[in-house]
């Protein structure tokens, strides 16, 4: 059973984000929170496996939330942004943070359970083209804005940077071990190694780092 906290300052979005998931079967809602230090507090106390969050809260917003909840100690949960901003600069904030992705509060039904599935396995990059299109604009608006900006160095072998680019096309490891004639395990194993080179803290980042570093593009 995937254990679920809901965070939105809205009654209704919290009740009916709930009804959505806890009638999936497979996942149980165990706690809710309107704010972010509520969020940040049900993290601790009930360690659920994936946090749904929105952005725009009082008292801790969804980046701070973010932020505090992905550096929780093991077992970490997972955050998934679930917002009405499908372009704005807070959800990179966000995905920059430690969220593993995002998903729009008008998707269908099915693109929320699906995502909050995939976070739980620790796949990411959940509603990948919307994903990968705030991380590849604002990532490489960041760069091209700092101060010295170029591309970032680090000593990933050649399999590691096609198991990478084959990330930020959204693909799974399964999906990525079909494309590259790898075992799965395999594929795990370098996407580990990458994010170990380049101090990812996983996969959304792993691929925050590829945008800004040259490796891909938009």
């Amino acid at each position: 059973m995937i254990r679920v906290v809901v965070a939105d300052d809205e009654a209704l979005i919290r009740a009916g984000l709930s009804t959505i998931l806890g009638a999936a079967g497979d996942i149980e809602v165990v706690g809710v929170a309107a704010s972010g230090s509520a969020a940040v507090a049900q993290a601790r106390a009930l360690r659920p496996d994936v946090v749904c969050m929105d952005i725009r809260m009082p008292d801790g917003d969804g980046l701070w939330a973010t932020a505090e909840i992905t550096s929780l100690a093991e077992p970490t949960p997972a955050v998934l942004v679930v917002t009405t901003f499908d372009h704005d600069e807070y959800v990179f904030g966000a995905l920059e943070s430690g969220a593993c992705g995002v998903v729009l509060k008008d998707s269908p039904m099915d693109v929320l359970v699906a995502g909050v599935r995939r976070a739980a396995r620790g796949e990411g990059l959940v509603d990948a083209p919307l994903t990968r299109r705030v991380i590849g604009e604002f990532a490489n608006r960041r760069t091209r804005s700092a101060p010295g900006a170029g591309p970032l160095v680090a000593p990933l072998t050649p399999r590691e940077i096609d198991c990478v680019r084959e990330l930020c096309r959204g693909q799974s490891n399964n999906g990525i071990a079909d494309t590259l004639f790898l075992e799965p395990s395999t594929v795990k194993t370098h996407l580990s190694n990458a994010m170990s080179k380049t101090g990812a803290r996983g996969r959304v980042q792993l691929v925050i780092w590829a945008f800004r570093s040259g490796l891909v593009d938009i």
